[in-house]
């Protein structure tokens, strides 16, 4: 009797073992509460936008990002270009392009676009401000530069780049022997020792400052990463714009604006 006893008691333990863990199985697969799933979807639409259409984006809507993209894009890139050619240091210098950043930020901001996008857009664009007015110098010299031989007066090792790779940093003056307010790198190695000629490239009407040649070096400078930040901008752009976009009451419905 007394073993019979035992028996049922362990077989009773381990029903309601098997019971408690299908609770909280159950509990663990329960769907989300309505006001879980409000909660989730608005700050999906915040972060990363609301993005309300079916399918693919409206005609409308794309062609209304790619035109924030390429217009943020080319004032930023134009306004360094332009304080390069004409000699404007508040545009050369990278002032403009900052403005520029921050009204397309502020535009997507006004938007409601997802803040992360919005994020990545504004430092896509700070970065491609900050690199602009060097893109505009390579390109003013490449349009109207003379290259011409100058004299290395001293040479000093600069701190390694991001890359690891040394550099080294020159002092050159004119033939006449006017020295040159800047210190080229481009020609300047380890080998480089004072008295020896380098190869540099003066603006013609003197409103870029000078740089080196490198031997056998093409002069696109930092072209290519200015296009390919130009590039991201108008992608980053385009994907805020589009994904910014809702049907609810408050914003009217689908249509062009």
């Amino acid at each position: 009797m007394g073993c019979s006893v035992r028996r049922s008691g362990w077989g009773h333990d381990r029903t309601e073992g098997r019971r408690e863990a299908r609770t909280r199985m159950s509990r663990r697969h329960r769907p989300p509460t309505a006001p879980d799933r409000h909660l989730m979807a608005h700050l999906r639409n915040t972060v990363w936008g609301p993005a309300e259409f079916v399918g693919l984006p409206p005609w409308w809507l794309t062609a209304k990002g790619l035109l924030a993209g390429c217009l943020a894009a080319a004032a930023i890139t134009g306004s360094a270009l332009a304080g390069a050619w004409y000699g404007l240091p508040v545009l050369a210098d990278g002032e403009g392009g900052l403005v520029c950043a921050a009204g397309v930020t502020l535009y997507l901001w006004a938007l409601r676009a997802g803040r992360a996008l919005v994020g990545t857009v504004a430092v896509l664009a700070v970065c491609l401000a900050l690199l602009a007015p060097h893109a505009a110098v390579d390109l003013v010299l490449a349009a109207r530069g003379r290259v011409a031989p100058a004299l290395v007066t001293s040479v000093e090792r600069a701190p390694g780049t991001a890359s690891g790779k040394r550099r080294y940093l020159c002092s050159v003056s004119r033939r006449d022997g006017v020295p040159l307010e800047v210190r080229v790198w481009r020609g300047c190695g380890r080998s480089t020792r004072p008295g020896d000629a380098l190869a540099v490239v003066y603006d013609s009407e003197g409103r870029v400052p000078p740089q080196g040649v490198a031997p056998g070096a093409a002069r696109s400078g930092s072209l290519p990463e200015l296009g390919g930040l130009a590039a991201a901008l108008v992608a980053g752009c385009l994907v805020a714009v589009v994904r910014s976009h809702r049907l609810s009451p408050a914003t009217g419905t689908a249509g062009p604006p």
